[in-house]
């Protein structure tokens, strides 16, 4: 029997939801299935679920109990009335804008959305003929102004996962749902622990699993949330486009997600000790982290977020390419790859200049991504500090 957790604190939902020991054995976990043929008593059983008569799947790519059971918890912690699992954080995101959108259609996508949303947005959805306009992602409910008759969608992202501007969102609901128009939120960044779209009136709140959910960078997962009227839609879409996700990977997913409030207050902790840290360095032009006082989005942050991750940026003075590479190359402790949210320390450069079109980036410098895994923050910071004083070396040489 399904809990009522509705009345708990989030950190108690991530302890209980999408718990059922009762039907399995008294197990605390719930177990892994797979599942391709799902079998059926009588010709009664049959049609009732193939009619959607009767909840149970009648195939697998439709999910097994694993993928119910974290389908249950990310909708408690979501706060909405459902939830899909999907097999990344992209094709949540192509399940968002892909549901509400036919030939003729015009969305318009946040600028700082990252450069995957953005082959699919040029790409398929193009083909498609699907117009896409990007929007400065501070633009707030002016937004109402870019509103066409025929606009069906608005993608937020915020903060932005490579610049960190902090988006207005509810004045970019307001606007969107004056004219009709859905709002879907890459909310990765905050996790549902430190921001809700859709307590926030988001229509579709999107998170790539794979960071913090799983938190151990060793599955991919998508989530997507939503009130009861947006079922329909999405679960169509999902179902037209075969999407199907792995158990093994729900099943991970399902143990990161009890674990994630202690893990994301230790990333938060050092990763604002990392940005003060940096903000004192002789080679750093500004760090761009929502939770610093005197960042731009630092008033909307506190007035809407609940708390920052681990995930922030940092501008350093033009450098030559041989003293970017001694800063890179001699680090014990960050890795340098793609993705992020796992227990493990990134540092990753960017080059936003390069697919910015609404607001263009013409800071001068090179940005480095920075994701402060659960290492001891001094031993970070001791192995940032070798970093900076290789690059001065070099580019004093």
């Amino acid at each position: 029997m399904t809990k009522d957790l509705s009345r708990l604190k989030p950190e108690t939902r991530l302890a209980h939801a999408g718990r059922d020991s009762a039907n399995h054995s008294g197990i605390v976990n719930p177990p892994v299935y797979h599942a391709s043929t799902i079998l059926f008593p009588t010709l009664d059983a049959f049609e009732a679920a193939d009619q959607g008569r009767h909840p149970r799947p009648v195939y697998g790519r439709a999910g097994t109990p694993t993928h119910f059971a974290l389908e249950e918890a990310v909708t408690a912690l979501e706060g909405g009335d459902g939830a899909l699992i999907l097999p990344s954080g992209m094709a949540a995101v192509a399940v968002a804008l892909i549901a509400y959108v036919q030939n003729g259609d015009d969305i318009l996508v946040t600028d700082s959305a990252y450069g995957p949303v953005r082959r699919l947005a040029n790409g398929l959805l193009k083909r498609m003929g699907v117009a896409v306009r990007y929007y400065d992602p501070l633009i707030g409910g002016a937004i109402a102004d870019l509103i066409q008759p025929n606009t069906k969608l608005i993608l937020c992202e915020s903060p932005g996962s490579l610049t960190f501007e902090i988006q207005d969102v509810p004045a970019i609901v307001a606007a969107a749902h004056a004219r009709g128009v859905k709002v879907a939120m890459d909310n990765t960044w905050a996790t549902p622990l430190y921001f809700r779209p859709l307590d926030h009136g988001v229509d579709v709140s999107i998170s790539a699993g794979t960071k913090y959910l799983v938190g151990h960078s060793d599955a991919m997962i998508g989530t997507l949330a939503f009130p009861a009227s947006e079922r329909r839609v999405l679960q169509a879409a999902v179902q037209e486009l075969g999407f199907s996700t792995a158990p093994d990977d729900c099943y991970l997913a399902l143990r990161g997600f009890r674990t994630m409030s202690v893990r994301l207050a230790r990333h938060q902790e050092t990763g604002l000790k990392l940005a003060q840290y940096l903000q004192g360095r002789s080679e750093v032009v500004r760090v761009l982290h929502p939770g610093l006082p005197g960042d731009p989005g630092h008033a909307l942050w506190r007035r809407d977020f609940k708390g920052a991750s681990g995930l922030f940026a940092v501008l350093i003075k033009p450098c030559p390419r041989d003293g970017l590479a001694a800063l890179i190359d001699g680090l014990k402790l960050f890795g340098v790859g793609y993705s992020w949210g796992g227990y493990e320390s990134l540092l990753l450069p960017t080059h936003p200049g390069s697919i910015r079109i609404a607001k263009p980036w013409r800071e001068e410098g090179q940005l480095l991504r920075i994701h402060a895994g659960l290492e001891d923050v001094d031993d970070l910071i001791d192995d940032l500090a070798q970093g900076f004083d290789r690059l001065t070396r070099v580019s004093e040489a």
